[in-house]
């Protein structure tokens, strides 16, 4: 019963931790990640390092051509743009829903507050919990299909130190206090605004 309960288990270890690593840019983009390596730097089985490869496939993390080894993705200037156009629509039609701040969402906020160099991993928490206490279950799936790659490029933010703790929970606070004051208009707006500041900023860094 143990070794079941170890088998179900270690799979979500190895996913968890290589797709922190992938976010954090210690797996830089570009890079290959075959079955192997994982395997190897994990010690556990082919099969285990296969699902959560495919689990972060899936996700966009990362991408896998037929009969290749996956690849961190590199985005260009042209899909960094895209996405995060089709973000702001997501993500603003979201938050001009909401009828009060998630739970989860404060508690992000509070963690980036207070986590220096290393806030995208509350910075994605927030997001995710944004949309996600929102009640459409269309836009909560839209979101999903985007935020793998969201991620990486979150990520590369906090790497290339494009943007601070302070700043982005300076302008989370403006959105949670027009979710507050229930002006979805305004939240909607600054949502809009927020993610705009990010992409411009990778792009900047992108083409330098």
């Amino acid at each position: 019963m143990v070794v079941e309960q170890h088998a179900s288990v270690l799979p979500e270890v190895v996913y968890e931790s290589l797709r922190s690593s992938i976010i954090a840019q210690d797996v830089a983009p570009g890079s290959m990640v075959t079955e192997s390596t994982v395997a190897a730097r994990f010690g556990v089985a082919r099969q285990t390092a296969k699902v959560a490869i495919e689990r972060l496939v899936v996700e966009g993390l990362l991408r896998r051509e037929k009969h290749k080894a996956a690849r961190v993705p590199v985005l260009t200037a042209a899909e960094i743009a895209d996405l995060y156009d089709s973000r702001a629509v997501v993500e603003s039609a979201a938050v001009a829903r909401l009828g009060g701040i998630p739970a989860a969402a404060l508690a992000a906020h509070r963690a980036l507050i207070g986590a220096g160099a290393d806030f995208a991993r509350h910075d994605i928490a927030f997001h995710r919990a944004l949309v996600a206490g929102q009640s459409s279950s269309r836009l909560a799936r839209m979101h999903a299909l985007i935020m793998g790659e969201v991620e990486l490029c979150i990520g590369q933010v906090q790497a290339a130190r494009l943007l601070s703790a302070n700043d982005v929970g300076d302008q989370h606070q403006g959105i949670l206090d027009a979710v507050l004051a229930g002006d979805s208009d305004r939240a909607a707006r600054l949502t809009s605004e927020h993610i705009a500041v990010s992409r411009d900023r990778l792009l900047a860094h992108a083409g330098s």
